[in-house]
């Protein structure tokens, strides 16, 4: 489908926002390891966890989902331990979903059986070693096809192990831990940076107990098992992202954002806005099933460049593609280094950002890990494409709002992946915005 996008201005009201896609993945997982009945409210109800329930139904679990608004739903996960799962009768689909593909292995790693996991081209082309390597190292065996999928992976009785972690990758710590679960001796990970710490918060509140000191993560499963969990998913600061944005990009606006998630983890490109002068006001802070949320009200102003580098680009890895359309409305320079791995997502984001921008009339600078904005530049409409990148396409509809012409996005049905009801959503803030076809 095609999406319409005209120039709009005034954007006005309050939102709230599906649960975080990190949070809602490992709920989800977490809950069939565990022994009991999991309940998540205000749990991601999206294409990138649909894909995951996929798999764990294949896998013998019990799930079911019961929707509350657009993108949002009850999630109820009938755990029945690491020894309740039952080998899938076909390969495990992935679709584009890397977190679910990348955990998934974590899981087998554990399980006494042989599954093959694949995913779409997208998918196919992302890297899968990072991941393997050490789970061979703990007693799995994993074929990969050139490093990436289709894998095959067959579980065995894991050893403990004590890994150098070579990136701060959250979806590589949690696999590990994940088959630290089935392990017969203390895991031990070094990070290198700062990482999602979901995995860890909830397995805390499964009751685990592990250390994180440092950098280095510590973990002792032996006779440990996973307790359920009832509680609401915060909402996702990914999706937070693009309506921040929108009220900072959109003449006359201002949008208040309901119970994010305000994790320091995920907060990089807050701080990015902030730091360009966005009137960003974080409200009623307070804590959300081990998580810190708080409500944010966010007012259309002027930008100044920025440079964005070191542990920053981690905490906001899968924001450049919006973070572009502010740095475009920003004036003097906009620098991105640090960021290569901007080039194995659902597409090499720094070349089709350059691309897709450049056909409304964007000067952008691509650099081999980032690229450089000069602004403030305004843009002209015209038509773009995805490429199946649903962060992309939502970040080209947030950059049509303040174009001179309109933009046609083809493809964009892509965004109901991450953030559906997000069209939906700007209609209700007083966005000229519409699907075609």
């Amino acid at each position: 489908m095609k999406l319409i996008v005209n120039p709009s201005q005034n954007l006005t009201g309050r939102v709230t926002l599906p649960g975080d896609k990190s949070i809602s993945h490992r709920a989800l997982l977490l809950g069939a390891m565990a022994d009991g009945v999991t309940t998540a409210r205000n749990w991601l109800n999206a294409g990138v966890t649909a894909r995951m329930v996929d798999c764990v139904r294949a896998l013998g679990i019990a799930v079911n989902i019961e929707p509350t608004g657009p993108g949002r739903a009850t999630l109820t996960v009938h755990g029945r331990g690491l020894a309740g799962f039952q080998p899938p009768a076909e390969p495990l689909f992935c679709g584009g979903s890397a977190t679910t593909m990348r955990f998934l292995m974590g899981l087998l790693a554990t399980q006494p059986f042989t599954a093959v996991v694949d995913g779409h081209a997208g998918l196919r082309r992302r890297p899968m070693e990072r991941i393997a390597q050490p789970l061979r190292q703990m007693g799995a065996t994993i074929e990969t096809t050139d490093g990436h999928a289709p894998l095959t992976i067959t579980g065995a009785r894991l050893a403990g192990i004590e890994y150098e972690m070579p990136v701060a990758s959250a979806q590589l710590q949690t696999a590990l831990l994940l088959a630290a679960l089935g392990a017969e001796g203390p895991v031990t990970l070094r990070q290198p940076g700062p990482a999602r710490d979901h995995t860890l918060r909830m397995l805390r509140g499964m009751g685990a107990e592990l250390t994180d000191a440092g950098g280095v993560i510590t973990f002792n499963p032996v006779g440990f098992r996973l307790q359920p969990l009832d509680f609401t998913v915060p909402g996702d600061m990914s999706a937070a992202a693009f309506l921040l944005v929108t009220a900072l990009t959109t003449p006359g606006s201002t949008i208040e954002l309901a119970g994010v998630n305000t994790n320091f983890t995920r907060t990089g490109l807050l701080d990015m806005l902030q730091a360009m002068g966005g009137a960003i006001k974080l409200n009623g802070a307070r804590e959300q099933a081990g998580e810190p949320v708080a409500d944010l009200r966010v007012q259309a102003g002027p930008l100044a460049g920025v440079e964005v580098c070191g542990e920053v680009v981690v905490r906001m890895i899968d924001e450049f593609p919006v973070f572009t359309v502010a740095a475009l409305h920003a004036a003097g320079q906009t620098l991105v280094r640090d960021a290569a791995e901007l080039r194995l997502k659902e597409s090499d984001r720094i070349a089709v950002v350059v691309e897709e921008f450049g056909k409304l009339g964007a000067a952008i600078t691509a650099h081999p890990d980032g690229f450089a904005i000069s602004g403030p530049q305004q843009l002209h409409g015209g038509q773009v494409r995805s490429h199946r990148d649903h962060r992309l396409a939502m970040s080209l509809a947030v950059a049509g709002l303040s174009a001179t012409e309109p933009v046609v996005i083809d493809d964009a049905d892509e965004l109901h992946e991450s953030f559906p009801g997000f069209v939906e959503t700007l209609q209700t803030l007083g966005a000229d915005i519409r699907w075609q076809g």
